[in-house]
């Protein structure tokens, strides 16, 4: 039903910049939330950010002030606007979209869980040196 590619990875010194972007292979792009996710080896996959179909955004306390995720319905795409990385933020990451619509209110902890989402890109390695 859905199929999501990340790119925009790569090598940045600390402090740098980078913007990754996830294209969707959907008709109704608009009717996601997307989210970003990101994981190293030995740790759990991590929230990073959220986008709701309404534009509405959540990030994780550690990339507040410093990643903006946005959205382009016109171009079924998603991205996550990285500034003032830090070599903590190295990590795969990974596009996810939300196709639930939901009769009740969720509390936060729902909306950042990697279970809330259905599909899933292959991720793009950020690689961020001191």
């Amino acid at each position: 039903q859905v199929q999501l590619v990340e790119s925009g990875g790569g090598l940045v010194q600390a402090g740098g910049s980078l913007r990754l972007s996830c294209a969707a292979s959907v008709r109704s792009f608009s009717s996601y939330s997307m989210g970003w996710f990101r994981q190293v080896p030995g740790k759990e996959r991590e929230f990073v950010a959220r986008i709701g179909r309404s534009s509405a955004t959540i990030y994780e306390d550690s990339v507040k002030g410093r990643f903006t995720i946005s959205r382009d319905n016109a171009k079924n795409t998603v991205y996550l606007q990285m500034n003032s990385l830090k070599p903590e933020d190295t990590a795969v990451y990974y596009c996810a979209a939300d196709s639930t619509i939901r009769q009740y209110s969720v509390g936060y902890t729902t909306l950042v869980d990697w279970t809330s989402y259905a599909y899933w890109g292959q991720g793009t390695q950020v690689t961020v040196s001191s």
